[in-house]
Parts: C-alpha cells; structure tokens; sequence
C-alpha cells in the first residue's frame, strides 16, 4: 500500500522540506496516537534514502488509565516497523499540561542520551500548529507568539528537536498509519473541554469545513513569521521574491506554494522558470531572477 501517491507525496514532502536530515540518529517520540504512529512509518520509509538510524520511543505518564495500553500500541508499532523501542515512566508530582509537557522533553532527553540519538522528532502537526497560534493569540501574544512551533530547535547538549509534520494535516496523517497497517490510540481526554487546547480544537472542528486548508495556512503564516524573525536565508530570499513580484504589480493572486518555488531554487542555486499566476513567470538563474508578464 505505500506505493500509493498521497503516501508517497506524504514522504517527500518530508524529504522536501529538510527538517530531518540525511545522516542523522532521530528518536521519534511516538505517544501511540496516529500522528506519531505515521511519523514512525513515514521516516522508516525514508531511512535507507536518508541514511538515517532510528529509535522509538514512550513516554508513559500513568496519569491514565489507558497508558499501559498506549505503551502497548507502540511496542507493536515497534515490531511491525522494525525498530528498536525505549520506554520510561514517569512519576510525577503535578499532571497539569505545562508540568508534564516538561517532564516528557526531559524524559525525552535522557532516552536520546541513552540512544546516542543527535535528534528528537515529534508528530507535532499543522492542525497543532492552528492550536498553538490561537492559544498565544488569545492570550495577547507578540510576534514571537504567532510565529508557533519552530519546525526545529535546540533541545539539550549536542540535541535538537525536529517536527518535520509541521505542514501536514491529521487527517492525511491518520490515513497514512491505517494503509500502514499501523495500530493507533485514541487519547479519551481530548474530549475534556475544561483544557483550553481541547475547547479550541472543537471550535476549528466546527470552523475548517467552511474555511478549507484553515490548518495549512495558519501553518504557512506561522513558519514565514519564525523565518523573518530569525532572519534566516530563506526569509531573504522569499521577500526578494515578493519585492520582485510587487515591483511589476504582479503579486497579487499568487499563491504561497509559487513563491516557494521560486525561493528554494534561488537557496539552493538552480535554475529554471516558475509559474506563479496566469500571464506571470519567474525566470532563476545564478542567484538572481526576471519577472516575465505575458
């Protein structure tokens, strides 16, 4: 079944967008949800390719009544992907949202130790990227706050954090674990309206099927703020792009995906032309690019 195309466009994407690096020992931290689930299948299936050595990895809270089960699930997952698996439980003195949250990435940290990985990788995706944006936003957040999860950041000594499904909605995900044959988890707490993250998730329930692709854009929007506010090279390159197209009053009606074409030719010094609206072409060439109108 992985041969199927939205499977396979799932995987380069991945490949694309180069949060996961060729080379590298990544532990995924797999909760035994469907993200995390597919985030394991997905990077055994770019393994060879990536040259990459992989560990999976629990964290069980038991804070739930179902976490043994949880635990479980991923040991299977484990088995069927053929993946070395490290668990760790935790005891702890407070189970609110912030506190176990830490408790989790330090865990994590001492299992990449354990591991000898260089890299922790977490199914954080699109949809939880809207979630995060909106929680900031209502709290009165700054620039930083819309900027949402960074798709990748340190996390200890000689260890960094990667959430390579940043622009991946869950319901692709959740379809790449089952044609995976992949067992998942179902958390019955996302259904607890007293944590705000769960009241927001509802309410974009009831907002995405009148404003489709709602996830993937707040998760544009968040990536090109992070990109400004770290001033990264592909921030430069995106605003020459867009200077480019305002210049000749064409920038209106391109969409996002167009740019980004443009811009990772101009990163990685290729050449080519670049459609980016009816009538409208960019021409790259040698680090530098001519906006064409027909």
């Amino acid at each position: 079944m992985r041969g199927t195309k939205p499977l396979l466009a799932i995987e380069q994407s991945i490949k694309r967008e180069g949060v996961i690096r060729a080379g590298e020992h990544v532990l995924i931290a797999c909760s035994g949800g469907s993200d995390s689930v597919a985030l394991a299948a997905i990077l055994q299936a770019l393994s060879k390719t990536l040259r990459l050595k992989l560990t999976l990895a629990h964290v069980n809270h038991g804070v739930r009544a179902s976490a043994w089960q949880d635990e479980a699930v991923v040991l299977r997952v484990s088995a069927a992907l053929g993946l070395p698996f490290k668990v760790i439980g935790l005891q702890l003195s407070r189970t609110d949202e912030a506190a176990m949250r830490e408790a989790r990435y330090e865990a994590l940290e001492e299992l990449a130790r354990q591991a000898g990985a260089s890299v922790v990788a977490t199914g954080h995706t699109a949809s939880d990227q809207t979630e995060t944006v909106l929680l900031a936003l209502f709290r009165g957040t700054g620039t930083e706050g819309l900027a949402g999860m960074p798709a990748r950041r340190r996390l200890g000594k000689n260890l960094e954090l990667a959430r390579p499904l940043l622009r991946l909605e869950r319901d692709a995900l959740r379809s790449y674990a089952q044609h995976a044959g992949l067992p998942y988890a179902v958390d019955p707490s996302n259904a607890d309206r007293a944590l705000r993250r769960n009241a927001v998730r509802m309410a974009l329930e009831a907002l995405r099927p009148l404003f489709p692709g709602l996830d993937a854009a707040v998760a544009r929007a968040a990536e090109v703020v992070g990109a400004e506010l770290g001033a990264t090279p592909q921030a430069a390159a995106r605003r020459q792009v867009r200077e480019a197209l305002r210049e000749h009053e064409a920038l209106g009606g391109v969409d996002f995906e167009h740019v980004e074409a443009a811009v990772r030719a101009l990163q990685q010094g290729a050449s080519g032309r670049f459609f980016m609206a009816p009538g409208v072409e960019i021409e790259v060439a040698g680090g530098s690019l001519v906006v064409q109108r027909k």
